[in-house]
Formats: C-alpha cells, structure tokens, sequence
C-alpha cells in the first residue's frame, strides 16, 4: 500500500499521551477522515511548533502522511476563532469528546456529526453569550451522535404506522425499533414522550421545559443502550452537580 498524504484536514483533538520521549499520540477528529490516531513526533520538545498548536476544544488544520493505522502528523495550524472553554463548559467539552471516543470507530466519515460538534464546542466556548443552558446546547449534539452512528431511530415517525406522531399520545421509544404509542404493559425504564416533544426534540427545538425535561430522560436511555457498563467520567460528574 502507498504512503497517503493528507493535507489541511479540519480537525479537533480529543485525546493525547505521551509517545517515547518526546512525542505524542493523537487522537483527533477529522472532518472528512474520522477519527485519526497521529504520531506527533518531537510535540514535547520546549521549543517545538506543535506544542502550543495541539490543544483540545480549538479548531485545527492538520496534515499528515503514512500508510499504517498511526499516521504521522506532518503540520498542525490553529485555525482560531474560540476562546477557551472555562468550568462546566470545559467539563462539557470532556464529556463530549469521551462520547466520540466511545461511539466512532477509527477512519469513518461523520462530516454532519463533526460539524455539529464544532458548532457545540463554539456554543459552549461562548456561553456567556448564549440564551440556551448546557442542556439546550448538549441535547442536539447527543441526538446527532445517536442518529449518525445509527443508535437511535427517526423520533418524528411512529415505527407501526410510518405517520408523524399526534401532537397530543403519549409515546414509548421501543429498542431496536423506534417510536411507538405506549401501552399500559410496556416496561416501566422505556422513556415516556409526549408527541407534541418527539416533534420538537425531532427540529432541534429544546425551548420547552417539558421538552427538555423528556428529552434528557431519552438521551440517557438511548446513551445506556449503548455503553451499557461503560462510564463516561465526565458524563457522571455532570449528572451529579445537575447540569445535564
């Protein structure tokens, strides 16, 4: 197999640990590659141009080139524009990247899911700015993520009847196939759902506190589904202090 070169990928890091001596390996996201892993050769050096460049929650250009499955990064330019993630913001961002980690497998392309994170991790970085709360901004990225992995079924249609939910039923998410009308015999950890949410949290409409409120309930079910035992550090942490 050829050597392949890639160059100027818009890119964010997740995850970094030290390599050798001096060097780091990377786990980034890519827009149109994935998830990446990359050798940083010489990052650690004091006086190295990738050192200060190589930062999470900031958007990158990068380049690299190498056939195996640890490529070697060859550039790395901060492309600027976010200010730095401070508090829950910064434990939010934690919580986002071990999402990716979690669910995308190395070298598939997301490019909707990579752009919905950079618009999240902006949000996030401007908060003060912002009219939404962590969870209004957290809810439409979690949602994208279930859906672009295939976790999560369509929510603004009845998986009996292919029809949009009515606004006014009550609806159970079944596993395995999707939205359905409950019934009094459904088991009681399925998540409850208005129709009048389903279509909202379908929009990306998380205005509504009872929305909202249904919406975390589903998120957590249909993320459980997934990760089963596995533990999101940052997740809890933040489900502890209430912030999501």
């Amino acid at each position: 197999m050829a050597s392949i070169r890639i160059a100027d990928e818009p890119a964010f890091v997740l995850h970094s640990i030290p390599y050798k001596e001096t060097s780091l390996i990377l786990d980034v996201f890519t827009r149109t590659h994935g998830r990446m892993a990359l050798i940083a050769k010489g990052a650690k050096r004091p006086h190295s141009t990738l050192r200060p460049v190589l930062q999470r929650f900031q958007p990158l250009l990068v380049s690299w080139s190498g056939k195996s499955e640890l490529r070697t990064l060859t550039k790395s330019e901060w492309v600027g524009g976010m200010p730095s993630l401070v508090g829950d913001a910064l434990l939010c961002g934690f919580y986002l990247n071990e999402l990716l980690v979690k669910f995308l497998a190395r070298e598939d392309e997301y490019e909707k899911l990579y752009d919905r994170y950079a618009d999240t991790i902006s949000a996030l970085s401007n908060l003060e700015f912002e009219s939404k709360g962590l969870e209004e901004i957290l809810r439409p990225f979690e949602l994208s993520l279930l859906q672009e992995t295939g976790y999560a079924a369509a929510l603004d249609r009845c998986v009996e009847t292919d029809d949009l939910p009515d606004a006014k039923t009550l609806y159970v998410y079944q596993p395995e196939r999707g939205v359905r009308p409950a019934q009094s015999d459904d088991p009681g950890h399925w998540p409850v759902i208005r129709g009048e949410s389903l279509l909202a949290i379908a929009a990306g409409n998380f205005s509504d506190p009872e929305t909202l409120s249904e919406s975390k309930q589903l998120m957590r079910f249909l993320l459980s589904l997934h990760l089963q035992d596995q533990v999101l550090t940052t997740r809890q942490i933040l489900i502890d202090l209430k912030k999501i």
